[in-house]
């Protein structure tokens, strides 16, 4: 009985995750190919194909331009094919290419001039930062910020905050030089800071004073009993309604916001991302497919506009990702393209071909490594031993 309730609860939380999960991953991967698709139509490239997930097709449709609509069976990514490439990577069908004459090679995107070719590259993950933009705009807009006030009404002890002086009552007024207008803002800024000293700016009272703190990293479990290292500097906001407020922005200012939130994300894997090689970060909080359908389904319990949040959040993560001077992603064929400008022709086709090759290697190896978290996160190992034992 203990074991068929297992797996009855097992069955529900994987619907939890996993319409939540295609939800979020849909809309970012339709968006990146859309971004692509726009731009390549703006050019005059030919599209063949453009798919959600990978396999076989599920069901689709032809548009007048002759491009095939599709939704495929594996929902973990998509790709717009265009005319003349081999695969869903684009990579060039050089023996087809080379026998086309010279007057059908109008709409061909490999016979299109390099700042075209670059444009529809780059189109995918520009994409994807519009469209956290977007969504980050909308919820400033319709559903508003809500703000505290950066004033410490309790100090742990034996904190960080402790160790450096501070005292109930005190209002951060700045941190580093950078002006502080919100509890959140003085956290975002404590969380991001890598375990580094901060030069805090205090209003206490009718003085002004300057105290350094070093945040200590610690381990903190959230509402879902996932474990996350941040550094902390240990002062407590006390939420009510007498200090805290929503505040909604008008489009424009929504706009400027939105940006601002989109660069912090990006600025903050990247700096995760560097953490790693300098071993101020854990990779073991690097996640993949299964990790983000766990978020995924934790999210949507909290509500619509927290999911839609996610879809931002992983749209700049995709957007950036592609970004990276790796063969296969976007950032690999940009790569490409530069060496391109650089020597005046393209990079010699079997150099091109190891390139590829190598950068397979190099997503799959990521792609095994994040799914190996994913497993140890989730504690799949230890299900698996207490179902069998």
């Amino acid at each position: 009985m203990d074991l068929l309730t297992g797996i009855g609860g097992f069955g529900e939380s994987l619907w939890g995750y996993l319409i939540p999960f295609l939800f979020v991953l849909t809309v970012v991967v339709f968006f990146h190919e859309l971004g692509h698709f726009t731009v390549a139509r703006w050019c005059g490239v030919k599209v063949d194909v453009f798919s959600i997930g990978f396999g076989r097709e599920i069901f689709g449709w032809n548009d007048k331009h002759g491009t095939r609509w599709k939704l495929s069976w594996i929902p973990l990514g998509g790709y717009v094919k265009f005319a003349g490439d081999e695969n869903a990577a684009s990579v060039p069908d050089r023996q087809r290419l080379a026998d086309i004459p010279q007057d059908e090679r109008t709409g061909l995107f490999h016979f299109k001039p390099l700042p075209q070719r670059a444009a529809v590259v780059a189109a995918g993950p520009v994409a994807n930062f519009i469209l956290a933009i977007v969504i980050f705009a909308g919820i400033f807009t319709f559903v508003g910020r809500t703000i505290a006030t950066p004033v410490a009404d309790e100090v742990n002890p034996g904190s960080a905050a402790a160790e450096a002086g501070f005292v109930s009552g005190d209002r951060i007024a700045a941190i580093d030089g950078s002006p502080i207008s919100s509890f959140e803002e003085m956290q975002r800024v404590v969380s991001t800071s890598g375990g580094e000293e901060l030069a805090f700016e205090v209003v206490r009272g009718d003085q002004r004073v300057t105290l350094r703190a070093t945040p200590q990293v610690q381990e903190i479990t959230d509402r879902f009993g996932n474990v996350h290292r941040i550094p902390m500097l240990g002062i407590v906001r006390k939420i009510d309604s007498e200090n805290v407020e929503i505040v909604r922005s008008n489009p424009v200012a929504a706009v400027w916001l939105g940006t601002k939130e989109t660069w912090f994300v990006t600025e903050r894997t990247l700096s995760y991302i560097g953490g790693i090689f300098t071993g101020t970060e854990d990779a073991d909080q690097l996640g993949g497919p299964l990790r983000i359908a766990q978020v995924s389904g934790q999210v949507a319990t909290i509500g619509f506009t927290a999911l839609v949040g996610m879809v931002a959040m992983l749209s700049v993560s995709i957007g950036l990702l592609n970004l990276f001077p790796v063969p296969m992603l976007d950032g690999g064929h940009l790569l490409y393209y530069a060496v391109e400008a650089v020597r005046g022709k393209p990079m010699g086709e079997q150099a091109q071909e190891y390139g590829f090759r190598i950068g397979l290697a190099l997503v799959m190896m990521l792609m095994v490594f994040a799914t190996w978290n994913d497993l140890v996160h989730l504690q799949v190992f230890s299900f698996l031993s207490g179902l069998f034992s």
